[in-house]
């Protein structure tokens, strides 16, 4: 079932509107994207796409990816009124990094996209660089009971914070009269995600400081005037390899208290090399956030591709989350066209206990059973009955080593080996696996996640689409993401030490 794009005809039958009163604060700058692109702008964001269009070489079939040109990390991410928001970074003009804007889709279900147009564009700030959206349901700043508020960065000669609102739903933004809402001189200083504290009755801000490997935490009572509150900072010298981008404070349940989780993306410094998410667990007090005495760095997913992932706001008791299933080492080189990268699949984020401490799991939200078909058995070194997408689910006897190999017709594979002993699961990403050549940074022979898991078995789902490879334990306590371009659907799989191996179809969301 495919999510009805009535946002899109609304869009389309407004105009592009700008008042302005000089001087004061009833500048109203409404933002919708223009009839006729401007001038050396390329904006095809609305132009309709027949659906062959999303049958390229290496276009996915169950991840979201733009029709056509460049994306990056995932924005604004909000559910209101039974929608789901994606924002993202985007090029409108073509299929490399620059020109950044807010590209948007919207869904029911965070399974099938619909792309609406380009929500916001580069103004006299800067380019529109990461950030948030929260529902300011008591109205707080003035705009409006329900307003959706999104927070972003200006992006020119220095780092800024800004701030646009909606009261239709996402589908126009008005620009606030009052930015940047924390202006700054600083090089490093982006990509604000906000909450509301219930107890100290007020907003909280987190803020990247990049290089200086820092999260600011800023407090406001009306969204528009912020205070710094407080600074963390990592001794560990393991965790200050790559600058700090794209923060999430989350309050969660840990064996029934209360525990607070910071995400950190990283780049360089990843666990396979390049971008990764790496998090904290401590406590947060309205103003300072601590981090208990854990081995760090932690990481969120072990393999290259999951990255500047942050959670949807507004979903009550479910932590949900979607990254960025590129690396800064190589995603401009992706052989694709004419879009470049996609998200992972949304996940569900818990707490669980491992070797008595907490873990941060996640694994793919249930909504992924709304385009599932029925589980069927496998039968190694035949062709599974698969079409676009599958997900295969194996238990893995942890008592001795095992592998498992998924390979097409054309011999192209991706292998991976448990070692028991260690209790790892490696995967091998060279050659063999499909197109590596088009950057020397992308074979990777050894990409190692650790199961962190007790027991004699372990059970494995593996998500696999035409271009990507997403691992999961049974129960979170393991991920791995990695991107493949191998010239067709890998519709075969051989194992040995691997048990009850069943596969199910995964419908095409186009």
């Amino acid at each position: 079932m495919k999510f009805l794009n009535i946002m899109t005809a609304a869009m389309l039958s407004l105009p592009l509107l700008t008042l302005t009163a000089c001087g004061d604060d009833s500048k109203v700058e409404y933002i919708t994207a223009p009839e006729t692109p401007s001038e050396g702008e390329d904006d095809n964001s609305q132009e309709p796409v027949a659906s062959s269009d999303y049958d390229e070489l290496y276009r996915p079939q169950i991840h979201f990816t733009p029709k056509r040109n460049w994306m990056n990390d995932p924005n604004g991410m909000v559910y209101n009124d039974g929608i789901y928001h994606l924002f993202f970074q985007h090029n409108p003009s073509g299929n490399d990094w620059g020109n950044m804007s807010w590209g948007h889709a919207t869904s029911s279900d965070m399974i099938h996209w619909e792309e609406q147009p380009v929500a916001l564009k580069r103004d006299e700030l800067g380019d529109i660089f990461s950030g948030c959206a929260v529902i300011d349901k008591d109205n707080t700043a003035g705009f409006g009971a329900g307003a959706l508020v999104v927070f972003y960065t200006s992006a020119d000669q220095y780092q800024q914070q800004s701030m646009a609102y909606s009261l239709d739903n996402g589908v126009t933004f008005t620009r606030y009269a009052g930015n940047p809402v924390i202006p700054s001189t600083l090089a490093d200083f982006r990509d604000p995600k906000v909450f509301y504290h219930q107890e100290s009755k007020q907003w909280v801000m987190a803020l990247a400081k990049g290089w200086n490997y820092g999260i600011d935490f800023w407090g406001s009572s009306d969204l528009k005037s912020w205070k710094k509150l407080s600074e963390f900072t990592s001794p560990i010298d393991r965790c200050n390899k790559g600058q700090w981008e794209c923060p999430d404070l989350l309050r969660m349940n840990f064996e029934g208290k209360e525990k607070w989780v910071l995400i950190v993306s990283v780049n360089p410094g990843g666990p396979a090399g390049g971008s990764g998410t790496m998090y904290f667990v401590g406590d947060f007090d309205g103003t300072n956030f601590t981090a208990d005495s854990l081995d760090y760095p932690l990481w969120l997913d072990y393999g290259p591709d999951n990255y500047a992932g942050v959670t949807w706001s507004n979903t009550g008791d479910r932590t949900l989350l979607i990254g960025w299933m590129n690396n800064w080492n190589y995603a401009g080189a992706t052989p694709t066209s004419p879009w470049r990268s996609a998200m992972t699949l949304p996940r569900e984020l818990k707490l669980i206990s491992y070797d008595g401490k907490p873990l941060l799991a996640n694994t793919v939200a249930k909504e992924i059973d709304g385009i599932a078909g029925e589980w069927k058995d496998v039968s190694l070194g035949n062709v599974m009955p698969v079409e676009k997408a599958y997900q295969l689910r194996m238990t893995v006897d942890l008592s001795k080593n095992g592998s498992f190999t998924l390979y097409n017709e054309a011999g192209e594979k991706a292998e991976f080996t448990v070692n028991a002993a260690a209790g790892k699961l490696i995967m091998k990403r060279n050659a063999s696996t499909g197109n590596t050549s088009f950057n020397g940074n992308f074979s990777l022979p050894s990409i190692q996640a650790p199961l962190n898991m007790e027991g004699a078995q372990v059970v494995l789902d593996i998500f696999v689409d035409g271009a990507s490879v997403e691992v999961f334990t049974e129960n979170g306590s393991m991920a791995l993401t990695a991107i493949v371009f191998p010239g067709s659907l890998y519709n075969m799989v051989s194992a040995d030490g691997i048990s009850d191996i069943k596969v199910r179809n995964l419908n095409r969301i186009w």
